[in-house]
């Protein structure tokens, strides 16, 4: 036992050595796909990376490209301005999209290096706006739609790092009448003026609300309905969702009083009444935007009490909710009274980092990290194919646009009939569970490494 011994520990003293090498010396990180398991090993170490994002933003501004997209005679009005797009269901319908993709891939604009996070893009007046880690501090910053450039930057202490998903904040801000509304990982609100970058108001929603932070951080992006800014702290005594003056910062009305969920609000209209419908980490809710107060419920509550897709409207007083973790999808009915009842309710569609798509009465989503589609009267599952990892979609001229947990876009045809791949190529390096943004024909897509700019609206 002894001769079999000693070499197996001196077997794992040199693998632990050289484990010690890699990780210490020359930078290795390992990081986790979707489903927690190790996918690859990286040697690019963070504070390796953020010295290459700030010595990038210290370089004199190249030549802007050929312009690819010919310049409008007067700016387009703000459309990509919400998170998922101007209505937060995936859906984008500025204009039309190439889906006949040259060689397979699009025309690349430009493509910068990032600082870390999970969050999305907004774009509104030639800017392109967004929320990231470099160093410890979280960075709100601006740029360029047409070459890529930093315009300008809001940075503050905070530093929010877990194992799984890494350093950096989660939530998308969103832009609105000139403003910017940024929400950071660990409950930084802070609004801007969207042009210059300047603070208007800010405070930390978990301090305020008297909060715990979730174990993935603050995810949901701020919602603006009239004259409010609605956030989720989850704290306890009516705090869990919470109204602010969206010019002022004054608190005007908190609701529930339960932990939060990583879904985003949305606004909607349910049985005529306007609202504002998201999810808690134990149900779905519906919410009178005046004063908080709880239209209906619908129990929702999943392993880990994770609840990152957000409601999807289907119809007069129908709407969609789904879930990872071996929850799977609901369509849900709201009657007058505000009785609620699942008409039905399986595990078609386990959606766990992102939100389906609606689109001519079928659901389009990740089943786990496996595209499919379902009949959303029936919940039929139409078919359930190619791999893209926990990755996310939005629509556009009825396709798919997908961007996979590798890096890649592809092009997917939004049809029950099958699933038909168009197109694919790697548009960023690493893992990619950002949610990609289209305005003005133009196509955004980052992660925690890089950024890039495609053409994919068609001439």
């Amino acid at each position: 036992m002894t001769r079999i011994f000693k070499p197996v520990l001196l077997a794992l003293v040199v693998v632990a050595g050289a484990a010690a090498l890699v990780f210490g010396v020359f930078g290795g990180r390992v990081d986790l796909d979707g489903a927690g398991v190790p996918a690859q090993v990286k040697f690019d170490a963070p504070e390796a990376h953020y010295e290459k994002v700030e010595a990038s933003r210290a370089q004199p501004a190249a030549a802007p490209p050929p312009e690819v997209i010919p310049a409008a005679a007067t700016p387009p009005a703000p459309y990509w301005t919400d998170f998922r797009g101007p209505l937060r269901d995936g859906h984008y319908t500025q204009t039309k999209i190439l889906t006949a993709w040259p060689e397979g891939k699009l025309k690349q604009l430009w493509k910068q290096p990032i600082g870390g996070g999970w969050a999305s893009f907004v774009i509104a007046d030639g800017l392109a706006f967004t929320i990231e880690q470099r160093k410890a501090q979280e960075v709100i910053a601006a740029y360029d739609v047409a070459t890529g450039r930093e315009r300008w930057t809001h940075r503050y202490e905070a530093d929010f790092q877990e194992s799984m998903g890494g350093p950096g904040p989660r939530a998308t801000p969103t832009w609105h009448d000139g403003k910017l509304y940024s929400l950071g990982a660990e409950g930084h609100l802070v609004v801007l003026d969207a042009k210059t970058g300047k603070p208007i108001w800010q405070k930390n929603i978990l301090e305020d609300n008297n909060a715990e932070n979730l174990p993935w951080a603050m995810s949901a992006s701020p919602l603006i309905v009239d004259d409010l800014v609605i956030v989720q702290p989850g704290g306890p005594q009516s705090k869990s969702i919470v109204a602010y003056n969206k010019l002022t910062g004054a608190k005007v009305w908190g609701s529930l009083s339960e932990k939060a969920a990583y879904a985003s609000p949305i606004l909607g209209t349910i049985n005529g009444q306007r609202q504002i419908l998201t999810v808690t980490a134990v149900r779905v809710v519906g919410l009178n935007p005046a004063d908080g107060k709880l239209l209906w419920e619908f129990p929702w509550k999943t392993e880990y009490d994770v609840n990152s897709s957000s409601p999807i409207l289907v119809g007069p007083n129908q709407f969609v909710i789904a879930s990872g973790y071996d929850h799977g999808t609901a369509l849900v009915e709201v009657a007058p009274d505000g009785t609620t009842k699942a008409i039905w309710q399986n595990k078609k569609l386990k959606t766990k980092f992102s939100t389906a798509v609606l689109h001519e009465g079928h659901l389009y989503g990740l089943d786990d990290a496996i595209l499919a589609c379902v009949d959303v009267k029936t919940g039929e599952q139409k078919w359930k194919g190619g791999r893209y990892g926990y990755g996310q979609l939005l629509l556009a001229s009825g396709h798919l646009v997908v961007t996979t947990e590798q890096g890649d876009i592809a092009l997917v045809k939004a049809v029950p009939t099958g699933h038909e791949e168009l197109a694919r190529f790697t548009a960023l390096d690493g893992k990619t569970w950002n949610v990609p943004a289209i305005a003005d024909g133009r196509l955004f897509v980052r992660n925690t490494r890089e950024m890039a700019t495609f053409q994919i609206g068609a001439p």
